[in-house]
């Protein structure tokens, strides 16, 4: 997700990490695909490591530490983003097509909105609204 760049309508946008173990999770893609990292504090919530490609300037998806009880039975997971012209009004637009909201909208300081959604066949998937 470029601040530069405001990902269009319906397009995969971001893709996301959340592990239990980001050092090895790091160690192992930056070996393996050749992405560099940058690191990002979150002040209580930790730190955020981006991803870039070999030879890009901008990151194509990032990682983060699941500790908390919030994350209590979730596996290590990928979570793709989807863009959205309008987080909030998607958002509405998913119950009323059957789906459910695992995580409302929530803002995303600097950057946007998200929220996690479940489809009504059980698929999980994050929608995103970027500020600019």
């Amino acid at each position: 997700m470029s601040e530069s760049t405001k990902p269009k309508q319906g397009t995969f946008c971001w893709t996301e990490l959340m592990t239990r173990d980001a050092a090895a999770a790091k160690a192992f893609y930056t070996e393996l695909i050749g992405w560099t990292t940058s690191e990002m504090p979150m002040g209580g919530a930790g730190t955020y490591t981006m991803f870039t490609p070999p030879g890009a300037k901008e990151s194509v998806g990032g990682m983060m530490q699941m500790d908390g009880p919030e994350f209590e039975g979730l596996p290590p997971h990928w979570m793709p983003y989807i863009a959205v012209d309008d987080v909030d009004a998607s958002a509405e637009k998913v119950k009323a097509l059957g789906g459910s909201i695992k995580m409302p909208p929530t803002d995303i300081p600097n950057i946007g909105r998200f929220c996690v959604i479940e489809d009504p066949t059980g698929a999980v998937i994050s929608l995103f609204t970027s500020r600019g």
